[in-house]
C-alpha cells in the first residue's frame, strides 16, 4: 500500500473520525480532576509506568469502540453494493483488505500513541527516573486497537448487517466488563479475614489493566507475551475473515483466534502476585545517609533528606535503642485488604500517605515521627479515621512537647482530635519519665503489630 492509495483510503473511510473518537474522549477524561489518575506519586503524568497503565486502563471503553468502528469501515463495500465488482477485478482479496485495514489501524495507533505523547511529555518535566519497561505495555495497548479493529471489519463482512457493528461494540463492551469484574475475578480472604477479589488467568484476556497502586508496580513479561499471541491471533482472524469467500474460509478463519487465545492461557500466570510484579530497577533504593527513596521518587529525596534525619534524632532521644535507625520508601506490594507490616527498626515511607503528602519541612518532621511512632494499621486499599490517627498525634506531642493536630487532618476532623487527644496527652505527661516511656514503649508494640488499638493502650487501657 503506497502513499498515494493510503491517502485515498483516508480520505474516503472512517479511519480520520475514528482517531478522533478515541483520542477526544480519553483526553477529556484524563484530564478531569479529582480522579485517582490525577494526584499522588501514581498520576498520569507523574511516572513513566503509571502513564502506561493509566492509559491502558482507558481500553475499558475504547477497545470496545474500536472493534465497532472497524465493523462500520467493515460494511462500507456491502452498503456500496460493490461486493460483486470488486470481488471480480484481478487484485487480490488481500491487496484490497489491506487496503481496508491499514487507513483504520494506522490512525487508531497513532491516537492512543498521541495520547501517551501528551502525558510522556509532562513526565518528562515530573521525574529524573527514566527507562523503557513501560514501553511494552504502551505497544500492546495500541496492538489491541488495532486488533480490534481489524476483527470488526473481518466479522462485518462475514455479517454483512447494520446491526452488526453495535451488536459487535455491546458484545466486547460486556466481555471486558466480565473480564474485570466477574468472570477475571476470584474471590479470596486475607489473613485478617477480608473477603476480596484479585485478577486471574482470564482477566488478561481483556487489554485494560487494573487501577495503578505504585508507581513502580508492572506487568511481568507472561504478562505481555500472553497477551501479544492473543492479540495477534485475533488480528490474523479478523484480517482471514476480511479476504474468506465462502462458509468454510470464514470457519477456518477462527482459528487464530481460537488457537492464539489457548496458546495465551498457557503462557499467562496464574498468581496475581506474577501478573502486576514490583520494578526491581525503579524500586532500587537511592540514598542519602540513613533515608532512602526508591529511584522512581529520587527527586524528593533533597527535600526529605533534612527532616528525615532530623525526626530520626529526635526519636532516637525519645525511645532510645527502640528508635528506628533509618527510613526508607515502602516497596512492599501486599493484596487489597491485607493487614501492613512493619519494622521496628525502619521507618517505612509512603509518599502518599495523607499526613506525608501534605507536610513540608517542620511538618514533615512532625509527620515521619508520627509514622515512626504508630505507622497505621488500616488494611491496604482501604481508609479511615480513629484510633491510629488519635495515637500518633499524642505520641508527637510526647516527644516534641506540644499537642496539634498533623498536618493533612481535615479542618472537619481537626476539632474531634483535639477532644480525643488533649485528655489523654496530659494525663500521659503527668506520670513518671518510666511511665511515660513503659506506655509508649506498650503503644508502639500494638502499633507495630497491628494488635489492639493503640490509643486504647496510650489511654492506660490493655492491648488486645
Amino acid at each position: 500500500m503506497n502513499g498515494r492509495v493510503l491517502r485515498i483510503e483516508l480520505r474516503r473511510s472512517v479511519a480520520p473520525w475514528a482517531a478522533l473518537v478515541v483520542l477526544v474522549p480519553a483526553l477529556a477524561f484524563l484530564y478531569l480532576p479529582g480522579g485517582a489518575w490525577w494526584s499522588g506519586t501514581t498520576a498520569w503524568t507523574a511516572q513513566w509506568t503509571p502513564l502506561a497503565l493509566w492509559t491502558r486502563s482507558l481500553l475499558f471503553y475504547l477497545w470496545p469502540l474500536a472493534v465497532g468502528l472497524g465493523a462500520l469501515q467493515g460494511l462500507r463495500d456491502h452498503r456500496s453494493k460493490m461486493s460483486e465488482l470488486l470481488t471480480s477485478t484481478p487484485r487480490p482479496a488481500r491487496h484490497r483488505a489491506a487496503t481496508l485495514a491499514g487507513a483504520t489501524t494506522i490512525t487508531l495507533a497513532s491516537a492512543f500513541m498521541f495520547l501517551v505523547l501528551v502525558g510522556g511529555v509532562q513526565v518528562l518535566a515530573h521525574t529524573e527516573y527514566t527507562h523503557l519497561g513501560w514501553l511494552p505495555i504502551s505497544l500492546i495497548g495500541a496492538l489491541s486497537l488495532v486488533a480490534g479493529a481489524v476483527l470488526g471489519m473481518g466479522a462485518a463482512r462475514a455479517l454483512p448487517s447494520p446491526l452488526t457493528p453495535p451488536a459487535l461494540t455491546m458484545g466486547v463492551f460486556v466481555f471486558t466488563a466480565l473480564m474485570h469484574m466477574s468472570l477475571g475475578r476470584t474471590e479470596t480472604n486475607t489473613a485478617s479475614g477480608i473477603p476480596i477479589t484479585e485478577p486471574n488467568r482470564l482477566s488478561l484476556l481483556s487489554p485494560m489493566v487494573e487501577d495503578v497502586r505504585e508507581a513502580f508496580v508492572t506487568l511481568s513479561a507472561s504478562v505481555h507475551v500472553g497477551q501479544t499471541i492473543w492479540l495477534l491471533g485475533m488480528a490474523a482472524t479478523g484480517f482471514a475473515l476480511l479476504v474468506a469467500a465462502t462458509p468454510r474460509a470464514r470457519l477456518t478463519a477462527l482459528t487464530p483466534v481460537l488457537g492464539g487465545a489457548a496458546i495465551a492461557l498457557l503462557v499467562l500466570p496464574t498468581d496475581p502476585r506474577q501478573m502486576y510484579v514490583v520494578d526491581k530497577a525503579a524500586a532500587e533504593m537511592v540514598c542519602d545517609g540513613p533515608v532512602c527513596v526508591t529511584k522512581t521518587q529520587q527527586a524528593r529525596l533533597a527535600d526529605l533528606a533534612g527532616p528525615g534525619k532530623e525526626a530520626l534524632r529526635l526519636l532516637h532521644g525519645a525511645l532510645g535503642d527502640q528508635a528506628p535507625a533509618s527510613i526508607r520508601e515502602n516497596t512492599a506490594v501486599l493484596q487489597e485488604g491485607s493487614t501492613p507490616r512493619w519494622s521496628r527498626k525502619t521507618l517505612l515511607l509512603d509518599f502518599d500517605d495523607d499526613i506525608i503528602a501534605a507536610a513540608k519541612g517542620d511538618e514533615l518532621t512532625r509527620a515521619l515521627i508520627a509514622k515512626g511512632m504508630v505507622p497505621g494499621c488500616t488494611p491496604v486499599g482501604w481508609s479511615g479515621f480513629g484510633g491510629d490517627e488519635y495515637a500518633q498525634t499524642v505520641a508527637v506531642g510526647w516527644v516534641l512537647g506540644d499537642l496539634k493536630p498533623l498536618d493533612g487532618t481535615s479542618a472537619s476532623m481537626r476539632g474531634k482530635v483535639e477532644a480525643e487527644t488533649r485528655p489523654v496527652w496530659k494525663e500521659l505527661k503527668a506520670l513518671p519519665r518510666a511511665g511515660q516511656l513503659s506506655r509508649i514503649n506498650s503503644m508502639r508494640a500494638a502499633a507495630l503489630s497491628c494488635e489492639g488499638d493503640p490509643f486504647e493502650v496510650l489511654s492506660g487501657g490493655a492491648s488486645r
